[in-house]
């Protein structure tokens, strides 16, 4: 039997998403593990041409990206669309509505070196609004040790941090705003949040939240698909330059309301 968004998600989480930024939720996907497996080795072999692997300059094992991709495979779309997911969003955000933004797969292979680096997504993003969710859901156990990590609070700070491409150049020619602070050096001043999660987890998070995640170097895989939601109040936005994910064909208004066959409306189900 599925349980609904309300028997899965508490007051005191909802509670934490709002205030802290990010908030662990247990076991609310395992059904939908097993076909998200299969769907990650599908796309591995079918990749999108937003595919992006990162292979490490001293030989480690590669880091596969890829967006934009949930209604491509079987697997992906259950877990989009089927599951309690855009309940859950809606719930989260204090949204009478849930759309879904886009997908981003992340695949480190054991031994890979690469360091996801401090960010806010919302500055990557052709799309501004304050009810925003994100799902981290593993697909492989993650010790707390090499899990990703957020920095409590930090989607209040109204602050609207550079972004930067994963191998340190900016996103944006020519971007003034204010660079990420260097949280590694401030962590005893900050509060930190991460947990050891399992297959079926997920660690709900604000598009503003700061986050990164260290390399793999254990003998395990570490596969993740994380999917970002919208509510009532997003609105396009242009910026400088390329999105990430970029949408090249898509034609857009600034401040127009944020809705199109690209980003469909899921909660409440039509």
């Amino acid at each position: 039997m599925t349980l609904n968004a309300e028997e899965l998600l508490s007051d005191v989480q909802v509670e934490q998403f709002q205030s802290k930024g990010a908030v662990l939720l247990k076991g609310v996907f395992l059904d939908w593990v097993e076909s998200a497996q299969a769907a990650i080795e599908e796309n591995k072999s079918n990749p999108s041409w937003r595919e992006r692997t990162y292979r490490p300059d001293d030989g480690g094992a590669p880091f596969f990206q890829d967006y934009c991709v949930w209604s491509q495979f079987d697997g992906y779309k259950a877990l989009v669309a089927d599951s309690p997911m855009p309940a859950l969003a809606a719930r989260l955000m204090t949204s009478k509505t849930a759309r879904v933004f886009h997908d981003h797969i992340l695949v480190k292979e054991p031994g890979n070196s690469v360091v996801t680096p401090w960010h806010q997504d919302q500055p990557y993003y052709l799309v501004e609004g304050q009810k925003t969710v994100s799902f981290w859901v593993p697909l492989d156990p993650v010790p707390r040790e090499r899990t990703i990590e957020y920095v409590a609070g930090s989607h209040q700070w109204g602050k609207s941090f550079r972004p930067k491409r994963f191998d340190g150049t900016d996103l944006f020619e020519n971007d003034t705003s204010e660079a990420v602070p260097d949280v590694d050096a401030e962590r005893d001043n900050l509060e930190i949040l991460g947990w050891a999660v399992e297959p079926g987890d997920a660690v709900a998070f604000s598009f503003r939240t700061l986050h990164g995640a260290p390399a793999n170097a254990s003998p395990t895989r570490r596969r993740v698909i994380s999917v970002r939601w919208v509510g009532d109040d997003a609105r396009f936005v242009k910026r400088a330059g390329t999105t990430s994910p970029a949408f090249p064909d898509l034609d857009y208004e600034d401040g127009a309301p944020f809705e199109g066959p690209n980003f469909p409306l899921l909660y409440p189900a039509s």
